[in-house]
Formats: C-alpha cells, sequence, structure tokens
C-alpha cells in the first residue's frame, strides 16, 4: 500500500436503541456513555494515526453539523465535514467519500468506519486497518469480521472462504441476523460478525457501483462536483444527491460483489447496541454493578444505574437497566433491552415529545435547557461558549428578561449595545430587536424568563445571523 487510507466516518444516523439517553436530536455517537469521550471522539482519535491514515473525511447532515464540529475542535482535530443535504442510506454516502477521495488521489484508499462503535485496543486497530489496506490496493473491497465471543443474534455475519494472502480471506456469505439456535452453529462454524466497518480501493467501489446501482454513482458525482463550502462545512448540491437511489451500501455492492475480502479484527469491538451492551463495557463496582452518576444498590448485583440528576435507588434486583435522564426513565431487564427501540416507536405513537428530543436543546453557540414551563411562561437556563454569538432576532409574542449568573454578556437591544455582569439583569421588551454574545474567555451563563402569549420556538425571526441559519 503505498498511499495513507483516506478515512471516512458515517455519522449521520440517529439511534434509538439507548433511549432515553439517545434521541433524534442528541444520538448516542456524540454521548459520552463511556468516560469523557464520546465513541464519535474516540473514534476520530483512532483514525488520527498519521502512521496509517490521512485527513479524516466525516459524513454527515446539517442538524448535526455543528455538533460534528464542536466535538472536533474540543479534541483538537480537523476533519472534512460533508453534509448530505437528504438521508440517502449509505450507498449514496459511500459513494460521495470515494468521489472525493478520487478526486484527492486517483489510487486512493479508503476506510469506512462507524462513528458508534467502541474499540478495545486502539493499536491493534489500526494494525488490522493497515492489513485491510494492503489487500484493498489489489483491488478488493474488504471488510473487517470480528471473531464472535457469544451466539450474538444482533449482528449480521460473514461466512469466510478460501484464504487469498496478506491475513486476508474471501467472503463466502454475508448472512442477517440469525435466531439463537443459528447464531450458535455459526459460531461453532468459524462465522465472524459483521462490524459495518471497510477499506477498499475507491477505482474498485466506483466500477462496482457502476455495474450494480448507476442510479448512485450519476446523481453523487453532479451532486459533489456542485458543493459549496459554507462556513466549516462542504455542502452537497440538494437537487442532484436527491435523485441518488435509496439503498444501504451492503445491499448496493456488499452482498453482489465478487471482490469482496474479510480481515478478522482481534482487537476487541462492539457497535455499543444496548443498556446491556453499555454495562459489558462500564467499570463495574461491587456486586458487578455500574454506576454513573447518583445511584445506590442494596441486595442486587450487575445492574447497570444510569442518572443525570435525580437521585436513584434500587433494591432486591438483579441484571436490570435503569436510565434517568432530565425528563424521562427507562426501566427494563437488560436482557430485554433489545425492545427500547419498540417502546421508542411505542411513546413516538403517542404523540410524546421525549420519544425524540432532549430537554437541553444544542446550538451552534452553546446550548439551552428548559427549566420550568407555564401557560404564559417559561425560565430557561441558557450557555453560550466564549465566542458565541446567539442570532440577531425579534419576537412578537413574548418579552425576554435575561440575569447573569456567570461570564459577561454582551448584549445588542435596539440602537444600544450594553455589557452585562455577573448578578446584572437586562429586559427585552416585546418586538425589540435584540442579540446577546460572550465576548468572554469562559462559558456564559444566564437565566432567561420568557413571558407572553405564545412561548414557541418558532416566535424567532431571525435578521442576522453569523451562522447562516436565518
Amino acid at each position: 500500500m503505498s498511499s495513507k487510507i483516506i478515512p471516512v466516518v458515517m455519522c449521520g444516523g440517529a439511534g434509538t436503541r439507548l433511549w432515553p439517553v439517545s434521541r433524534d436530536t442528541m444520538p448516542k455517537q456524540f454521548i459520552p456513555l463511556l468516560r469523557q469521550e464520546s465513541t464519535f471522539q474516540r473514534t476520530i482519535r483512532l483514525l488520527s494515526d498519521a502512521s496509517v491514515f490521512g485527513h479524516a473525511i466525516v459524513v454527515t447532515n446539517a442538524e448535526y453539523r455543528f455538533t460534528v464540529l464542536d466535538q472536533l475542535q474540543a479534541i483538537g482535530i480537523a476533519a472534512e465535514i460533508v453534509l448530505e443535504p437528504t438521508r440517502r442510506d449509505s450507498a449514496a454516502a459511500v459513494a460521495t467519500a470515494t468521489e472525493l477521495a478520487l478526486a484527492r488521489d486517483d489510487g486512493a484508499i479508503v476506510g469506512v468506519f462507524a462513528a458508534d462503535q467502541v474499540v478495545q485496543d486502539g493499536a491493534l486497530f489500526v494494525e488490522t486497518c493497515r492489513q485491510a489496506g494492503v489487500v484493498a490496493a489489489q483491488g478488493r473491497i474488504v471488510t473487517i469480521g470480528i471473531p464472535p465471543t457469544n451466539p450474538a443474534t444482533g449482528y449480521g455475519y460473514i461466512r469466510p472462504g478460501m484464504d487469498l494472502g496478506d491475513g486476508a480471506r474471501q467472503v463466502a456469505a454475508f448472512v442477517e441476523k440469525p435466531d439463537a439456535v443459528r447464531a450458535a452453529q455459526y459460531l461453532l462454524d468459524g462465522y465472524l460478525w459483521n462490524s459495518g466497518n471497510f477499506i477498499f480501493d475507491a477505482a474498485t467501489m466506483r466500477a462496482e457501483l457502476e455495474a450494480f446501482e448507476p442510479g448512485i454513482v450519476a446523481p453523487v458525482a453532479e451532486a459533489v462536483a456542485k458543493a459549496k463550502r459554507d462556513l466549516d462545512f462542504l455542502l452537497l448540491d440538494a437537487e442532484s444527491f436527491a435523485t441518488a437511489k435509496k439503498i444501504s451500501i451492503d445491499y448496493a455492492v456488499m452482498e453482489r460483489t465478487q471482490k469482496a475480502a474479510v480481515v478478522a479484527g482481534h482487537f476487541g469491538w462492539s457497535d455499543v447496541g444496548g443498556w446491556a451492551a453499555v454495562w459489558d463495557l462500564s467499570d463495574k463496582k461491587e456486586n458487578g454493578n455500574a454506576i454513573d452518576g447518583r445511584g445506590y444498590v442494596l441486595d442486587g448485583s450487575n445492574n447497570l444505574i444510569r442518572s443525570e440528576e435525580a437521585l436513584v435507588a434500587v433494591i432486591g434486583l438483579d441484571d436490570i437497566a435503569v436510565i434517568s435522564t432530565r425528563d424521562a426513565v427507562l426501566v427494563t431487564p437488560k436482557s430485554k433491552a433489545d425492545k427500547v427501540k419498540d417502546m421508542v416507536a411505542l411513546i413516538t405513537a403517542k404523540g410524546e415529545s421525549e420519544a425524540g428530543a432532549h430537554r437541553e436543546v444544542q446550538r451552534p453557540w452553546g446550548r439551552y435547557l428548559s427549566i420550568d414551563l407555564g401557560i404564559r411562561h417559561q425560565v430557561k437556563r441558557i450557555t453560550v461558549k466564549p465566542g458565541g454569538v446567539l442570532s440577531l432576532q425579534k419576537h412578537f409574542h413574548r418579552a425576554e428578561h435575561w440575569v447573569v449568573v456567570r461570564g459577561t454578556a454582551e448584549v445588542t437591544r435596539n440602537e444600544e449595545t450594553i455589557v452585562v455582569h455577573e448578578n446584572e439583569s437586562i429586559y427585552l421588551p416585546i418586538g425589540c430587536v435584540h442579540r446577546m454574545a460572550n465576548p468572554g474567555r469562559i462559558p456564559l451563563e444566564i437565566i432567561e424568563v420568557q413571558v407572553g402569549s405564545y412561548l414557541g420556538e418558532d416566535d424567532i425571526i431571525r435578521i442576522e445571523d453569523i451562522y447562516r441559519r436565518s
């Protein structure tokens, strides 16, 4: 392999299996489920080894663009952030990465990686990718298969075929998620879990896409050619991209190509697919209990307790998960945690907003948390990161009162510019044009009290916005 692998991280998905922590507005790949960094950040760190990998590409959507940027900046790693204007499944995303890689190097080797995985042995992961890159340079599409540790029914499997040399084997078949009996047999027969990570020669992938799904390649190539820069992002052309066929890369290419190979990954892998997996990966306390936050267990073992705020007390129960957020609580046996997705579908059908949205909302300038909501009032806690600037805006139905509790706010109110310090406040009457900025070096925290006949977020008339949301 003469060139470095161009790593591509897919992080546009919105997983529900880790609800209520993971929701559409902030999915699991951006949440620090284990220790301080998110799985997205941990994956990016692994792919920053300059001896094997080149400059990374992150494929996401407009909703998560500032979260991606913030998390990259927090760990000091740069990447090309590509925004899909609409979700067209993974084949279009892979085709996009292929086009971008070929624009860099007509002999490019590309690696596609999930943002929501956990790897135990980072050095061995990097070495496995290097090994797969050598095989990919021979015109192969190489998937990384994981030797199973149990007869899991939640993963697809790979049946390895003939030996190809360089530690790779031909893929004899991709197999859908099995039942328990088949999964046990697959372990005996030497099948591998399909990790969803794969490394390929870009020219080979493009040729296979053209052969199997020509309705993807041309629209994506046009979307890349017409892409525009928007702040720190590359925005694909929406009209072109929308015409690409919506299909997964597994169905489009991987299950049809004769060029698929598999390399076994012995580096310890999990897709963190549910709360049972989180317990497996967590540090355990007495009696096998894993506790994050204010949690206590009496006469119980092998439990997972996670609480954002409330004190959680468990008595006389084993093998359960209790997940408490600010606005929702999940209680389930770990063995039934795969039903969480069904529960989310149920509460979504009932119209419960907590199914997909958090009370704390992320914004490019920071975040806000709704503390109290009444018929004619709402109280929010707003945090503005250093250098953050809210849009210049006005409201037709509400007035606002801002109290600074930490930091310094620079407030525009009509024609005035006012500096508001800690323990000071400012009143913004209905209809006034206003904006807030944090000129300081520490996060700015304010308490906002809204009063009016209508308090919805759609009563924001943006006049000017440095994040181009107006």
